[in-house]
């Protein structure tokens, strides 16, 4: 091939490799190119999530139910006094020197004002006390002395609610642990189905929400990726009614990956406060839960 020939094969390929460093190339399924393709899939169930359930049955049960999205199980507001104590706590390991209410109201009130309230029924104090006090071992532990039935304050679907809690007195603490005793509602049932992991462009499980910022604008949840990606990427389908996010992962690679999944947090930004919007979860079309479900503060049981 003489110069000439040369020069005008780079200027005729110049194109081509431009493009390649814009979108990848090669026949991966995984190149920047397909998953540019699979985003409006992603964003299609999205907004079918939202459709769904705008005016739906589901979204007037969600709107008048109590669901919390807060800790259950509230500390002492001084904090942990050691380093001890808080190991005791992080291992459920209490015990219990005193004894608890064995009588309790068959129901409590949740209260978002004076005019907006919604009975529910209450946890015993001995049900409570179980909830958080799973382990008697060896090492640090934390002592129960007593319990009274008071209330709390925590962050629901529908804003700041003011709940029956039960008031666990600690031995050494001037200010009680405080356990939600109202219990939550039914989860209603979605107007749409689940889809499966890695459909609808590969959409991957949201498991739950891990914190609102205080001024509401963003929330921090916990998404799952597997060991061969560069992890998750969770955007956001904003409307007046609902917040649907859809997640996926980034950076997958081709080839054998063994099957280990692992949660990490992603921040998502708002283009304006959550607020009472529901927070809906494209893959499963539901509501993301607060917590985990075996934990102790799931969103409902």
């Amino acid at each position: 091939m003489n110069t000439h020939t040369k020069s005008l094969g780079r200027l005729l390929l110049a194109p081509f490799l431009g493009a390649c460093l814009l979108t990848g190339c090669g026949d991966s399924p995984h190149t920047a190119d397909s998953q540019a393709i699979s985003l409006p899939k992603q964003e299609k169930r999205a907004r079918q999530v939202a459709d769904a359930w705008r005016g739906s049955a589901s979204a007037t049960a969600w709107n008048e139910g109590y669901y919390p999205m807060g800790d259950a199980v509230q500390i002492p507001e001084s904090g942990w006094h050691s380093k001890a104590d808080e190991r005791a706590y992080a291992t459920k390991n209490f015990v219990l020197r005193g004894s608890l209410p064995t009588t309790t109201p068959d129901h409590g009130t949740v209260e978002w004002g004076s005019r907006n309230t919604l009975p529910r029924p209450l946890w015993g104090a001995q049900q409570a006390y179980r909830s958080f006090a799973l382990n008697q071992s060896d090492g640090p532990q934390l002592t129960v002395t007593g319990a009274r039935l008071g209330t709390t304050t925590i962050t629901t679907s529908r804003g700041p609610a003011t709940v029956p809690a039960w008031l666990f007195t600690l031995k050494g603490y001037d200010t009680p642990l405080k356990r939600v005793a109202v219990t939550p509602s039914k989860l209603p049932k979605s107007p749409i189905g689940q889809v499966e992991q890695g459909a609808a462009g590969g959409l991957r499980s949201i498991t739950r929400l891990a914190e609102t910022a205080m001024d509401d604008r963003s929330i921090t949840v916990k998404a799952t990726h597997g060991a061969c990606d560069d992890g998750p990427v969770v955007k956001a389908l904003e409307s007046e009614e609902n917040v649907v996010l859809y997640a996926s992962i980034k950076g997958a690679q081709s080839g054998p990956c063994n099957a280990s999944m692992t949660e990490q947090s992603v921040k998502v930004e708002l283009r304006r406060s959550l607020g009472d919007r529901t927070l809906l979860d494209a893959l499963t079309g539901q509501p993301v839960p607060y917590g985990e479900a075996n934990g102790l503060s799931p969103s409902w049981t």
